[in-house]
This record gives structure tokens, C-alpha cells and sequence, in this order.
């Protein structure tokens, strides 16, 4: 068994990869560790560029375009080693990255999954809005971070260099234990995309296993390199997605209080959207909430298991107040001054 397989899921990102992995394969060596890229049936002249280019990287190639959430998993069922990192292609790692967090996991069995600093790789200086300095979320499934909320992103002075407990650990650098990864299904492969770190990291919470942040270690994320921040698909996939989370994972007495609050929020984001002309993100807010309500009973079964096999209903780093009452209505823009 290897020690660390990082995973580079790819899909029609030659350009990426040429752009991006040599600061992988330059700072990810090791005994025991291997670099991995799974191409998700890419059309482009992907598997060209890795067999040209990056011939000592191991390529794993699935069948057809299976999106994020379904790919990795396939990808991660080819890989035997203790951890497994899920690395985005458009991320530049710096040079010894891997250490902060493996030495931190090697030394807290409890902690099943982590993720480094991330900095914008357009604005060094600051924050990266997907992930950040670690995850949090609110009462109604609104994620936030250190250093990032809603859309204010702070630059890096070093305030949130702290190893401490998160909710979630973003998709665009996880490293997760494979076994916590597999005991608790991987991501959600309905999802496709998007929340589905979040959704995976709320399973491994509530089975009392817990997440970390570790700032010793920095990458940088381009961000939006598939769906730019205003794509109604994106939309569409962020409001469904989100609501499939809060139903899977909410426990018995909280998920209709939030569901009704949920609904009304969602009108609100919708009229803001046709306040700004934005039709086709006003049609994916209407579509997401059909579609959540037409895939609600499939997830019975799978709301049910998470119940069951939930030791800690309630986690410190799901606060119990609303993030947009704080932020627009209090005016609280940062995430240190939550406290």
C-alpha cells in the first residue's frame, strides 16, 4: 500500500494540465507517493499532452465524462494507499506542501480529512473564494470561510494561521483516509458537481470523525476554471445540490423549520436575480427547487442511513444563526469578527 495518491481529476484540460502539473510532479515526491491523473474521457488532446509530456504520471482512464463527484470515486477505487488527495487541475502547489498535512494526519487518527491554505492564483495575496483558510456553515446550508464570505474575500495577513477544526475541507485540495472516504460512500454521485465536498464532509462529522485545516500548507486555485461564477448552470447546481445536503443530513427536528426558512430564502434569491435581468439564473433557481423535490423520495433510503449511523448530531462548526442576517443585515464581512 502506498502512502498518498494524489488524484487530478481532468476533463478536456490539456491546457491545464501542461499549465499545472509540473508544480505537482515537482513538489509531490516521496516514498510512497504517486501522482495520478483520471481523465474523464476528455475529447481534447488530453491524453496526448500526458503521454507526451508526464509519461511517469499514472493515468487512469474512465469510460466517459462521469462529472466531478462520480469520477473521483471511480478514480479513487483504483488507488491503494493510507490517503488520498483530491486535486484540482488548476492548482499550483508549492514546494513542501504535503508534509504540514500528512505528518498532522499521522499524528490524529481522529481527524479523517484536511486541506491546505488556498490563495487566489489570479490574486496571490489573497484568499481563494472555494475553500480558502477552511469551511464552515450556517443554520441553512450557507457555506463560508475563514477568509472568504459570501463575497468578500479578505487577503492573507496571516490571521487565520491556526490548525483548527472545520466543517468541510474543499474539493480543490481534500486529502482525506481513503478507508473514511469508502466507509462512508464517497461523494454523491447524483450531484455531479458542486457541494459535494461539503455533503461528504457532513457524513464524516456526524460519524464523529473530524476535519482540520492547515495553513503550514499553501496551494494556489485559479477557481471557476469549468462554470464561471454566474453560469446559471452553476446556479442551478449550487441551489439543488444544497438543498439534497440539507435534506440528507439535517437531523429529525431541524429539517422543516429550515426547509420552510429555506424556500423563502430562495424566493429572495430569485427576485434578486430578476432585479439584475439575470433570466436563466432565475429559471435555474425555479429548476433546482423542482428538481430537489422531484429527487427527494429517491434519497429517503440514504436520509435514513445517515440518521442511523450519526453519533454527533450537532457540530460546532454548524452555527446555529443565519450567515445573510450577519452579513447584510449586521454588517459582519469577516470571518474573525464572527467571534
Amino acid at each position: 500500500m502506498k502512502k498518498l495518491s494524489v488524484v487530478i481529476l481532468n476533463w478536456n484540460g490539456a491546457k491545464m494540465l501542461r499549465q499545472f502539473l509540473p508544480s505537482v510532479t515537482a513538489h509531490s515526491k516521496g516514498e510512497g507517493i504517486e501522482v495520478c491523473v483520471a481523465d474523464n474521457a476528455s475529447t481534447d488532446n488530453s491524453l496526448e499532452v500526458m503521454h507526451q509530456e508526464f509519461p511517469d504520471v499514472r493515468l487512469i482512464l474512465l469510460d466517459k465524462n462521469y462529472g466531478f463527484a462520480e469520477g473521483y470515486n471511480r478514480a479513487l477505487a483504483e488507488v491503494n494507499a493510507e490517503y488520498s488527495l483530491l486535486l484540482n487541475s488548476d492548482v499550483e502547489v508549492t514546494d513542501g506542501w504535503l508534509a504540514p498535512m500528512l505528518e498532522y494526519m499521522d499524528a490524529h487518527p481522529d481527524v479523517a480529512a484536511c486541506q491546505p491554505k488556498i490563495r487566489s492564483w489570479h490574486r496571490r495575496e489573497e484568499f481563494e473564494h472555494a475553500g480558502a483558510c477552511g469551511g464552515f456553515i450556517d443554520k441553512y446550508g450557507y457555506p463560508f470561510c475563514r477568509g472568504r464570505m459570501m463575497s468578500t474575500v479578505e487577503a492573507d495577513e496571516g490571521q487565520y494561521d491556526t490548525t483548527v477544526p472545520i466543517f468541510w475541507a474543499t474539493g480543490a485540495a481534500l486529502l482525506v483516509r481513503t478507508a473514511d472516504y469508502r466507509k462512508v460512500g464517497g461523494l454523491d454521485s447524483r450531484f455531479f458537481a458542486h457541494m459535494e465536498e461539503i455533503d461528504l464532509c457532513w457524513r464524516l462529522r456526524s460519524r464523529g470523525r473530524s476535519i482540520v485545516c492547515i495553513p503550514q500548507s499553501v496551494v494556489y486555485h485559479v477557481g471557476g476554471a469549468t462554470l464561471n461564477k454566474e453560469n446559471p448552470r452553476k446556479t442551478y447546481l449550487n441551489f439543488r445540490n444544497n438543498l439534497l445536503m440539507l435534506y440528507k443530513n439535517l437531523p429529525e427536528d431541524e429539517l422543516r423549520p429550515v426547509m420552510r426558512i429555506r424556500w423563502c430564502l430562495d424566493m429572495v434569491a430569485a427576485l434578486q436575480y430578476l432585479l439584475k435581468g439575470e433570466w436563466g439564473n432565475v429559471r435555474a433557481v425555479f429548476r433546482a427547487r423542482k428538481d430537489y423535490c422531484a429527487m427527494r423520495p429517491s434519497y429517503q433510503s440514504v436520509r435514513a442511513e445517515n440518521l442511523s449511523k450519526t453519533i454527533q448530531p450537532s457540530q460546532p462548526e454548524r452555527f446555529s444563526w443565519s450567515l445573510l442576517w450577519r452579513y447584510y443585515m449586521k454588517g459582519v464581512k469577516r470571518f474573525r469578527e464572527l467571534r
